[in-house]
């Protein structure tokens, strides 16, 4: 079924009792993986998620309605259905009411949860009825009938259809972050599969909850992620997901391993904001302890490591450390995993922890809105090159051409000249001069440049190799790339894959 991405007036729309027809399409579908497809690292809508917040929404959910970054199209939903004199609506208001929370998040929460477990219409049945559900889906039993009698009567199917523009919009802006996210992952813990076999990552966005929410949960061998709206995309909670279901399983097949550092773990017991769950389960405390280790790693923020500590996630800097020896070395992070907690010292870390002053606050996780630091004003050679780098991204090539060429002029310090030399290659090959670039790529080497221009140019330089049919020169270039500390992740990524085949355009 084609998926139509459309430009609509939203905020018209909430004033409206009908939902909106689709417009004409303005761009391609975006691509989606089908439901039942085994793809991993879907990013999509859900007919029963949608269903069950039609329903609360109907039937008197209202947390932050008024929030700025709520979707016009739950305000559009909520004022058609309000229209309509509906049984079902008066069966699903009064359910609501007797199984009401104190806490609106508490509240969308459970009914997430509920919705993940469930298949779409007619009957909105568990997808695995012997499954042991948890205690959130079990306080809100029998609510699947009343769903079937909502859908059917509010026609809820054709408002589904209705919605998918709408959807398909907020999906568009995830789709490239979400991809670039997940390829990051892959490529710092050297994951060529996206995860395990039968196990399956899937992202669900969602319009109708209120704003700013990242919600995860792990049933068996699936792993959800649902989103809400929010001003800007909420990748790097997505991306923490996204680690967790990279690294959970290895907790769990590691289990043992870990265990035997469990002395550690009495040092959270003085956390107070550390959730009771992490002073109990040593395995868990230590897997999050080591994602949080990752995404500092991935960040080139030290700091992450350090506050994660003090929040009670007391193996965070130590595992980051180990991390530093993991990234020397070619094994992935699956085959490495054991060695992370092996290389832990317990006199060292005892010496750490005695130290540590366990935060008195938790972290506030929702998204709040920022405020905007206005970055320094480039000047000099560093703004000239700005404006090439930005030449070159417009392809205005030969205006990318002088400007690099004036950066030249403009200064004699070598990083500097490293930067121009590399961006005079770039713009040579994409004009169709192999061979100037790869002259000005090794002339950028010669000179001191930074870790982002000389692992871009031995990347380069390796699949130039490649193109000429040098597969020797090649691997060596992707050897060498791959041998720099704290190269990119994108670098790191494609250099492993050049060294196990040959670049092809």
């Amino acid at each position: 079924m084609n998926r139509l991405v459309i430009i609509a007036g939203l905020v018209c729309m909430a004033a409206v009792p009908a939902l909106p027809q689709a417009a004409p399409p303005v761009r391609p579908p975006v691509p989606r993986a089908p439901a039942a497809s085994s793809n991993q690292n879907q990013l999509d809508s859900n007919e029963a998620l949608f269903t069950v917040l039609a329903a609360i929404n109907a039937a008197g959910y209202d947390d932050e309605i008024n929030a700025a970054s709520t979707h016009a199209f739950r305000h559009a939903l909520r004022t058609q259905l309000a229209t309509r004199n509906l049984d079902s609506v008066y069966e699903l208001k009064r359910f609501f009411r007797d199984h009401a929370l104190r806490d609106p998040k508490a509240e969308l929460s459970r009914y997430i949860s509920y919705s993940l477990l469930i298949d779409g219409p007619p009957d909105f049945g568990y997808r695995d009825p012997d499954m042991l559900r948890p205690p959130d889906v079990t306080s809100i039993e029998g609510l699947s009938p009343l769903l079937a009698a909502f859908y059917k009567e509010a026609n809820m199917g054709d408002m589904w259809q209705r919605a998918q523009p709408f959807y398909d919009q907020q999906i568009e802006q995830y789709h490239e972050l979400v991809s670039r996210a997940v390829l990051g992952v892959n490529a710092y813990t050297r994951n060529t599969t996206s995860g395990y076999l039968g196990r399956r990552f899937q992202i669900f966005v969602d319009l109708l909850g209120a704003p700013n929410q990242v919600q995860s949960r792990s049933y068996g061998d699936d792993y959800f992620v649902v989103v809400t709206p929010s001003a800007e995309p909420q990748t790097d909670r997505i991306r923490h997901g996204f680690v967790h279901y990279l690294i959970d399983p290895l907790g769990l097949k590691f289990a043992e391993d870990i265990k035997k550092k469990h002395a550690l773990g009495d040092y959270a017991q003085g956390a107070g904001t550390l959730d009771e769950h992490y002073k109990t389960d040593f395995v868990d405390l230590a897997t999050e302890s080591l994602i949080k280790a990752v995404e500092s790693r991935m960040d080139r923020k030290p700091v992450l490591a350090e506050q994660a500590m003090k929040e009670g996630f007391v193996l965070a800097p130590a595992l980051a450390e180990q991390l530093a020896i993991f990234e020397k070395q070619d094994q992935a992070l699956r085959l490495y995993f054991p060695n992370l907690f092996a290389g832990l010292d317990f006199k060292r870390e005892e010496e750490r922890l005695a130290k540590v002053e366990f935060v008195s606050a938790r972290g506030n996780r929702l998204v709040r809105a920022a405020q905007v630091v206005k970055p320094p004003e480039l000047t000099g050679v560093a703004k000239t090159l700005d404006q090439a780098e930005t030449a070159y991204r417009d392809r205005n090539l030969e205006q990318a051409r002088q400007l690099y060429l004036h950066a030249l002029e403009e200064t004699t310090e070598q990083t500097a000249h490293a930067k121009a030399y590399y961006g005079l290659a770039r713009v040579a090959v994409l004009q169709r001069d192999p061979e100037t670039g790869d002259r000005l790529f090794r002339k950028a080497l010669e000179l001191q440049p930074d870790t982002e221009t000389k692992s871009w140019s031995l990347l380069y330089l390796a699949r130039l190799a490649d193109s000429q049919g040098d597969r020797d020169q090649a691997v060596e270039h992707y050897k060498a790339a791959l041998a720099i500390p704290d190269a990119p992740a994108t670098v790191r990524q494609a250099a492993l894959k050049g060294v196990g085949e040959a670049f092809k355009k």
